[in-house]
């Protein structure tokens, strides 16, 4: 390439490299250990390369990459933390964010002390050179603060070599690192699409919009069990609670039901005030309809389990409704042209709302349909008929169902739950 005529040499092979891999996205953690790898053969003494980088994650604030000469890439993700952790207050990486240096040198074989302890143990383990960079993605010149970084990348680079990296060692990873974090943002920006597609529309429907399916009209005909959660009592429950409370008592039961949904292949379509609608599309009604079920028997073994652990703690309890029904459903894209929903309408939606109004009236948790009973022939649960019931806007009585379970595997309600009205 004409351009690279001033370069050395080894960039003329790299720079493509980095940028065939950004394009094709193969993946942050194979580019990363491709190119330390062919660093390390074309003579730079790389011993261990360290790369961190913010993510756009829920659980996760960021994520790093480890490389050595002789273990190969792993990484670990960063959790979201109210406190920073003690070994990123002390690290070069947050000295270099708190003071806004865009590089580092240490000569780690001089005999004097370390400012940081990670160099102390590196030192000690035979290291002879650390030298970090840092790369932002914005074009903020504003400060960092180095507990809530901006996007970019951090990279610090170790030699055991005696004579550490040599000056065109060190001209040619910081001319090529440009190029590296271009690829890493083209594939970070691939994956902050699909974590947070993922997060707020569910599993299933993030991975289709991603795909391309966000035309709105666009949807699929597919057989599936559709499942309706409530939480009782929740809107009396709203007036007598301060709001931290309340929705820290929210997102604790959504755990509970997201876990268990999500455990047996379930999809979270949308969550709904104090309630949600799940989705269970396996390839087979039977398949859907036992998925619900062993779902729903976790879900209620482990919402009574944490009942009692809130009632011990002097916490705030609620109880629980799971309406289920299966049957034919439009799957996809409804809305405005600048504002879409992916989500599932049709009968057998409709029939589950009208079924999960049939809780109180059964006095069940759990309620489920004829057809999802049906689908179910050979199961281990004890399944029993709650009777024929004419439901609003159906024509035929539907047969409703629940597992029977014996009292002492029954959640515990405290007596002013029973009955609760919304």
């Amino acid at each position: 390439m004409a351009m690279m005529g001033d370069m050395d040499p080894r960039a003329e092979t790299l720079v493509p490299m980095l940028i065939e891999k950004g394009l094709r996205s193969s993946g942050r953690q194979d580019l990363l250990n491709t190119f330390c790898e062919k660093l390390v053969e074309m003579g730079v003494p790389l011993w261990r390369f360290h790369l961190a980088q913010r993510a756009f994650h829920p659980k996760f604030g960021g994520i790093g990459y480890n490389w050595t000469r002789s273990d190969g890439i792993s990484h670990e993700h960063y959790e979201r933390r109210e406190t920073p952790r003690e070994a990123w207050l002390r690290s070069p990486f947050y000295q270099m964010l708190d003071q806004g240096l865009e590089s580092l040198q240490v000569d780690l074989t001089a005999n004097v002390p370390l400012e940081f302890p990670l160099l102390e143990e590196l030192k000690g383990r035979g290291a002879t050179e650390y030298f970090a960079l840092t790369l932002r993605f914005t074009e903020d010149d504003a400060p960092v603060d180095p507990n809530a970084p901006s996007e970019g990348v951090l990279s610090s680079w170790t030699t055991d070599s005696p004579e550490g990296f040599s000056a065109e060692d060190k001209a040619l990873i910081q001319s090529l690192y440009p190029v590296l974090g271009l690829a890493l943002k083209s594939m970070s920006n691939r994956q902050m699409a699909s974590d947070l597609l993922q997060t707020y529309l569910g599993r299933d429907p993030g991975q289709r919009v991603l795909s391309g399916e966000f035309q709105r009209g666009s949807s699929t005909e597919i057989d599936a069990v559709i499942g309706l959660f409530d939480l009782k009592g929740f809107t009396s429950l709203a007036g007598e609670l301060p709001g931290p409370e309340l929705i820290e008592m929210l997102n604790d039961y959504f755990g509970i039901a997201v876990a268990a949904t999500q455990e047996h292949g379930g999809n979270i379509l949308k969550f709904l005030g104090d309630g949600m609608l799940v989705m269970f599309n396996l390839g087979s009604i039977e398949k859907d309809s036992q998925a619900a079920l062993a779902a729903s028997a976790e879900l209620c073994r482990n919402i009574g389990l944490r009942n009692e652990e809130r009632l011990a703690q002097g916490l705030p309890v609620t109880d629980w409704t799971l309406a289920l029904h299966a049957g034919p459903i439009l799957y996809g894209n409804i809305g405005a042209e600048n504002r879409l929903d992916f989500t599932v309408i049709g009968p057998a939606v409709n029939q589950t709302a009208r079924i999960a109004g049939m809780h109180r009236s059964v006095g069940q948790n759990l309620i489920f349909s004829q057809v999802v009973r049906e689908a179910v022939s050979d199961t281990k649960y004890d399944i029993v008929s709650l009777g024929r019931y004419m439901l609003r806007g159906v024509s035929e009585p539907f047969e409703l169902f629940t597992i029977y379970r014996p009292q002492g595997e029954m959640p515990h309600l405290v007596p002013y739950l029973e009955g609760a009205a919304e």
